[in-house]
This record gives structure tokens, sequence and C-alpha cells, in this order.
């Protein structure tokens, strides 16, 4: 029998089954040890096959291709773990900044785009809280906006209190598979809540001393909504951590940078420091934008 994977809490799955029936499996043995590197052999979005055992649980017996994923560097580094899948098989993936209260990381947004480029995920952002969008908060969320968009970025600004732009967000993840990243605090549950009331996700303040969020999501967990989509809702992320990336091919998942790069002097230019770098004259002449160069370096870095 064939399931769709709609929660992960790390020994025990929650699957959906082609009849719509749900059930609590766990992985059998040798599945279990397919794939040392990662955390979870089994990630939400899965299409797996599973056995109904006589109690009604029902063993994972294999885990289908995946057709794309979004995955990030594990926060349990060990000696044989070194990623975490987020989900699979996505239609979309978007990254959920709020314009204040938490304030907005463009290095968040960069590396979450880098891993959807190098992933084959269709990406968006979305600024959540533009009803605190004034003063210096206005122009940052216009300046990052500008950014984005003219990479051909979809971006949406977000409010609850703004039912045009929920259902802004509502028509843009219509009918798909779709997981929200971002800090905690940014307000992915409540966009939820507000796109569907009935799933009446657990939500919370943001602490005002530290302007950070709270931990409302546990686990990863897939929610059907009204209007068709499949939505990923997620534990706030505070770093995304990129993996199986080289440095060699960083650029290739910056889209300003990607022809660029075929003009450089050097076949595995890196942008640093090379004489006849394409890419550094383009940043030199204005061309590419120089807060996405700093960022580029800034996650060459740190691979």
């Amino acid at each position: 029998m064939k399931a769709t994977v709609l929660k992960s809490t790390g020994s025990w799955y929650e699957l959906e089954a082609e009849d719509g029936s749900i059930y609590q499996g766990r992985l059998r043995g040798k599945l279990r040890l397919s794939e040392l590197d990662v955390t979870n052999p089994v990630a939400v979005g899965d299409h797996v096959t599973i056995e109904v055992e006589e109690d009604q649980t029902a063993s994972i017996t294999g885990v289908e291709d995946r057709r794309n994923l979004i995955l990030r560097k594990s926060v349990r580094q060990g000696k044989h773990v070194k990623h975490h899948i987020i989900a699979a098989n996505l239609d979309l993936a978007i990254a959920v900044q709020s314009v204040a209260k938490p304030f907005p990381k463009p290095g968040f947004i960069d590396r979450f785009l880098v891993s959807c480029e190098a992933y084959d995920v269709p990406p968006a952002i979305v600024f959540n809280k533009k009803d605190l969008s004034k003063g210096k908060y206005e122009k940052n969320l216009t300046e990052l906006t500008r950014i984005y968009s003219e990479l051909n970025y979809r971006v949406l600004h977000t409010s609850t209190q703004d039912p045009d732009s929920i259902d802004q967000l509502s028509s843009l993840i219509k009918d798909k598979l779709v997981v929200l990243v971002g800090h905690s605090g940014v307000g992915k549950s409540s966009l939820i809540n507000a796109i569907d009331p009935e799933l009446n996700l657990k939500t919370a303040e943001v602490s005002k001393s530290s302007e950070k969020g709270k931990h409302t999501t546990t686990f990863a967990r897939l929610h059907h909504l009204s209007n068709g989509a499949r939505l990923v809702d997620t534990p706030g992320i505070r770093e995304f951590g990129l993996v199986n990336i080289h440095k060699e091919e960083l650029s290739l998942y910056f889209p300003e940078m990607k022809e660029k790069r075929e003009s450089c002097k050097f076949y595995n230019c890196t942008h640093l420091h090379e004489p006849g770098c394409k890419v550094i004259e383009e940043v030199e002449a204005g061309l590419i934008n120089p807060q996405r160069y700093e960022s580029y370096l800034n996650i060459l870095e740190s691979l």
C-alpha cells in the first residue's frame, strides 16, 4: 500500500494512505540503516510503501525516489549525521520573514534560496507583519523587496490584519504542496490560521525583551487546507546551514552570477580574489547587488 508522510516525530510517523486512512507507523530496521548521513531517512512529504499490521499500525517498507527536497545542516552533529530533510516532493517552498519583531535576516533568505536552487525546489519569499512597516522598517522592506524581485523571485507582503494579502498568499499556494520555513515568531502558524481558521494552530507572542519568537510547532506537520493546498508547518529555524554544496559551485545557485561566471578567466573561479573575474567586475560596476555579493562571500567562507 502507498502512503504520504504527514508528520515525523523521529521514531513514529503519521501516514496517510491513498484511500485517506491515517496510520501511525515505524520504519523497518533495514530502512533505518540505509542513510546514515541524515537524521531522518523518511521526511514529511515522502511517498512511501507500507504494510499494515494486525494492531493497525504500519511498517514503512520503502521510500520512493524524491522529486526534490529541502534540507539543512542538522543541529545534532555527529560522526555520521550531516543533514536534516525538512520536507520532500514540494511544489513550492516559502521563506517567511517578518518586517520587524523579529527583524528580517537577508543571510537566512539567501541560504534558503541557494538550497532551493540546488535541490530544484521553486521558492518564494513572504515578508509578514507588513502592518509594522513604518519608518526605517518600511525602507528596509522596500529595499529587500527590490533586491529579490529583480532576481525574479516571487515576493509577497502579508499581514493577518489584511485580508487581501492573505487572499494573495492563499492563491499562491492553492492546490500545491508547500513548506513554510522561517525563524520562530515570524508568524508561520498565524498565516496558516488566517488562510484556514478551522485548523486553529497554536501560536505565541514574540518576547518583548529579546524580540525572538517562541517555538509553537514542535515537529514538521503537513496540513490539508480548505483551498486544496497541502502545507507543511515547520519548527522555527535559527540558522539555515547548507550541506553538500562545494565552494566552486556555489555561484551556480546565485542567478545573477550563474551566467557571468562563464566569462571568468579561470573555470573554477570562486569570485573571491582571482584575476579576470567577471563576477567581481560586475559587483564593482554596480550590476550585482553588493549585499548579495557579501552574502555570497559569507556563505563561501562557511562551506
